[in-house]
């Protein structure tokens, strides 16, 4: 380009400019159109990460599983405390000792027949302490009394409490203690003599003998091999184990009861559990349960199946009903408890301070 061209054409220019007026809201208009593009940006830019946003919760929440339920803690089981009884004041000799269910102490011995203890006359109503004897034992109804002397060991003596008198009658060698009938006619022992096995019942009107042999059973006989009364006083049963000879172990393993008639002295019905009945009374009433110690512990089972039903806390039990239990209490001073089958006691009787070392009968007041 040459140099008139140039300035000729710069000259142009200058003219147009001078003749251009101002416009005055321009740059006003331009800041306000420049914020409305900056607002519109910011709301398009934070619409679109809220839908970015839901785009990704919305699935989420849809296949998000619905929170398991709080599991409901149960209530605790509250288990009631037993009544407990005030013990027994210092006149307690004046007056037949009462315990929970109705029954009362008939007997009180050092354990292991030193002869030392107390006795119940019950036409008198009081007890009276004896050391005569090297065994007593009262029987569970009327006034007659079993002794046991070391210095007549084939005899058994009766008192009556109600007139005095002493009757001793030769029963036979190697006796067990005499157990009482339940109706207090009868008195069993066992025989242990080498030359034959079985059960003595001897009528206590009169002194008269039945002697049963037992021969093999096919099992041998568990703990002390002592025959025991059933509850109804028709049959005595045998405890038989099912260890084998020369294991060890805690306690013989019981197969079952053998009963055997009274009268003739029969083998009658094997009826399995795993224990041993201490007493006629630790069958209930109807029949249908029995306490027994088994190899471990004492139980409580169906006598129709043999099933143990529950562990109890003491096999020396007595029903005293046919939903109640009453034994004493193999721990602390030995109160004597009224219990439902479960072991769940329901009162507790303290027994005087004389007695709490001493081995204890009781029977129906």
């Amino acid at each position: 380009m040459t140099r008139l061209l140039d300035e000729t054409l710069r000259a142009a220019v200058r003219d147009l400019a001078d003749g251009a007026g101002p416009a005055p809201d321009l740059a006003a208009r331009a800041l306000g159109r420049g914020r409305r593009l900056r607002r519109r940006r910011r709301v398009a830019v934070a619409g679109a990460a809220v839908l970015a946003i839901v785009a990704v919760a919305v699935p989420f929440v849809l296949l998000r599983p619905r929170p398991a339920a709080l599991p409901t803690t149960p209530a605790p089981t509250v288990t009631p405390s037993p009544t407990l009884l005030a013990p027994p004041g210092t006149d307690w000799t004046t007056r037949p000792l009462v315990l929970p269910g109705g029954w009362v102490v008939t007997r009180a011995q050092v354990k292991g027949g030193s002869g030392s203890g107390f006795l119940l006359d019950r036409g008198r109503n009081r007890y009276f302490a004896t050391d005569r004897y090297d065994g007593i034992f009262p029987a569970p109804t009327g006034s007659l009394v079993a002794v046991h002397d070391d210095d007549r060991p084939k005899d058994v003596g009766l008192i009556d409490l109600a007139s005095g008198k002493t009757r001793w009658y030769r029963v036979d060698g190697a006796l067990s203690t005499p157990r009482w009938s339940p109706d207090g006619r009868r008195l069993l022992f066992t025989t242990h003599r080498v030359d034959h096995f079985g059960f003595i019942v001897m009528a206590v009107a009169d002194g008269t003998k039945q002697t049963h042999l037992v021969g093999p059973l096919g099992w041998s006989c568990t703990d002390f091999c002592d025959f025991t009364w059933t509850r109804d006083g028709r049959e005595v049963a045998l405890t038989l184990t099912k260890k084998r000879a020369g294991e060890r172990g805690p306690r013989d393993l019981a197969k079952g009861v053998q009963l055997f008639s009274v009268d003739d002295g029969r083998p009658t019905r094997l009826v399995e559990m795993p224990g041993a009945p201490a007493s006629p009374d630790a069958w209930s009433p109807d029949g249908k349960l029995v306490v027994v110690q088994g190899q471990q512990e004492p139980l409580l089972v169906e006598t129709a199946t043999g099933r143990v039903v529950n562990p109890l806390p003491s096999a020396e039990v007595v029903w005293v009903s046919d939903d109640r239990l009453l034994y004493r209490r193999p721990l602390g001073r030995g109160d004597f408890v009224l219990a439902d089958p479960t072991g769940r006691e329901l009162v507790r009787q303290p027994l005087p301070r004389e007695l709490v070392d001493l081995e204890v009968t009781v029977a129906p007041r």
